[in-house]
């Protein structure tokens, strides 16, 4: 690739890149004038938009019947993803708060991994879930309110199937296991859309990381919540309760 066409895609990749993070941010389509505002590539807002239609024609973008703006695709939050994500530490005081519901009395496994659905559930405003490897059929999830409550679902009547077949695929432990429980390429691993393979919850996105001690204990932590997720807070959360349900396991 030429220096030139290192700029070209290095542009198109910011580009891209602002337009994702705005959607997800906001849930409204994305417009070439808000992009110029918001970059640093002093661009006209008529180039951008040139660039905005070479990225829907490559599948990053898309754009609604009934906005002039821009929305991802799964392809675009694939690229995001794959690109774009970057380490974020949670707060010193989040740490604490976290940590606090786990102190408050000593913890048998069962309970255990109960706490850790439940917190991680309210410190994403996702769906958790929580399983150990050789139970079969049982896992803990929490926090499947939230799934209604998404910006995405606003529209209750023209949503409400897929929210249904959403609490419907949850409430199916052994297809869910199946899913959480896949091998993972990597610590932690992101699916997108119909990557989970359950065509219940393919308008989400799956973040999966496995956690395990000396002693034996391991099992899979996930949260499930909608593609416009913020995907560098969700893996940093993941990253962090693995680590901690470690470190309390191993006690």
């Amino acid at each position: 690739m030429t220096p030139q066409h290192k700029d070209i895609q290095a542009r198109k990749d910011e580009i891209l890149r602002i337009a994702i993070e705005g959607y997800i941010s906001s849930v409204t389509p994305v417009s070439s004038a808000w992009i110029a505002q918001k970059s640093s590539l002093d661009l006209s807002s008529a180039t951008i938009r040139n660039i905005l239609a070479e990225l829907e024609e490559e599948g990053y973008l898309t754009h609604p019947h009934t906005s002039a703006g821009r929305i991802p695709t799964q392809e675009g939050y694939r690229y995001y993803v794959d690109h774009f994500l970057h380490e974020i530490q949670l707060l010193e005081e989040e740490k604490r708060r976290i940590k606090a519901e786990y102190n408050r009395e000593a913890l048998k496994l069962e309970l255990l991994l109960e706490t850790t659905s439940k917190v991680l559930a309210e410190t994403t405003q996702y769906t958790s879930i929580v399983s150990v490897d050789g139970w079969e059929n049982k896992f803990y999830c929490s926090g499947t309110s939230f799934i209604v409550g998404y910006r995405d679902y606003q529209d209750l009547r023209k949503d409400i199937d897929r929210i249904k077949n959403i609490l419907a695929a949850l409430d199916e432990k052994e297809r869910l296991l199946e899913v959480i429980n896949r091998k993972l390429a990597n610590k932690i691993d992101i699916l997108i859309g119909n990557e989970i393979e359950c065509s219940a919850i393919d308008g989400c996105s799956l973040v999966l990381s496995r956690y395990g001690s000396l002693q034996g204990t391991s099992g899979r932590i996930a949260i499930l919540g909608p593609t416009r997720m913020d995907y560098n807070r969700a893996v940093s959360t993941i990253e962090y309760f693995s680590g901690l349900m470690e470190e309390l396991i191993s006690r």
